[in-house]
């Protein structure tokens, strides 16, 4: 088999890169997955036991795509929840009770320890594309974001071994600090750019999740890149305002028009 074919992320027009975290920087969108599905499992199970029914358990090829994946955890729980004909309390958190008398808190702080557990069990992976590929940004001098709306997203970065190549993060814990409002709206991601001290039409952003590439649209980001790492996203997030849709960040080629040729694996701008 071939090579991929490049995708080219023109230089002369970027001055800042905002990444999404879980799927685009470290292989962690599938640990979310199965922590979302261990928890909404058991609170499914616990429904149905009550009322005496099966109710469908989360499905992790239709559900987390459709409902979970690139939004806020509460938005996340609150649309898959709805699809089961399920509303929960808002309150609760840790320590709060268990799926019987489940709350939207307690149900979140469930989820984040099954996330954990896991990630300490078996740790983090960061794709090796991205990787290489925020090296190069970072010889030329483009400045990196991480933006992630889970809360867990400095840890993720740590353990994966690549929160040395990231200028600025901007995660849950900031989105509820500021009160910023998830996917597809834009805010989480022009934050990062505010941090970056870059205008957003000045940044290349790059995401993995339909809804992210819509926010990227939504702000005005000048190059927006979607990851399909599974091959079945192309369609959605061209249609979504993707300039450019890749399965791996291993195929893209940073080039600067005012310097031709110049791509990943080349030296610095200067050199």
């Amino acid at each position: 088999m071939g090579r991929p074919p490049r995708a080219g992320v023109d230089l002369a027009a970027v001055d800042g890169a905002v990444l999404d975290t879980d799927g685009v920087i470290t292989d962690t969108a599938r640990v979310h997955a199965a922590a979302w599905r261990r928890a909404f499992d058991e609170l499914l199970r616990e429904r149905g036991r009550q009322s005496g029914t099966v109710l469908p358990p989360f499905d992790v090829e239709s559900d987390y795509p459709r409902f979970v994946d690139g939004r806020s955890r509460a938005d996340g729980a609150r649309g898959f929840l709805r699809s089961r004909r399920i509303t929960l309390p808002e309150g609760g958190g840790p320590g709060a009770a268990g799926p019987g008398s489940e709350t939207l808190g307690s149900l979140l702080d469930r989820k984040a320890r099954y996330f954990l557990d896991e990630i300490g069990t078996h740790g983090v992976q960061a794709f090796p594309g991205t990787v290489r590929l925020l090296r190069e940004l970072r010889r030329h001098g483009t400045g990196i974001a991480a933006a992630s709306a889970s809360r867990s997203c400095g840890p993720v970065l740590r353990a994966a071994g690549v929160d040395d190549l990231v200028d600025v993060r901007v995660d849950g814990l900031d989105a509820d600090r500021l009160g910023l409002p998830g996917k597809p709206d834009p805010a989480l991601f022009l934050e990062a750019a505010r941090r970056l001290g870059v205008p957003p039409g000045r940044c290349a952003l790059f995401e993995d999740a339909v809804v992210g590439v819509e926010a990227g649209l939504r702000g005005g980001f000048g190059t927006v890149v979607g990851v399909d790492r599974h091959g079945s996203l192309r369609g959605s997030m061209l249609a979504a305002g993707a300039h450019l849709v890749v399965g791996d960040l291993a195929e893209v080629t940073l080039v600067d028009a005012t310097r031709r040729g110049r791509s990943q694996g080349e030296g610095p701008r200067g050199a």
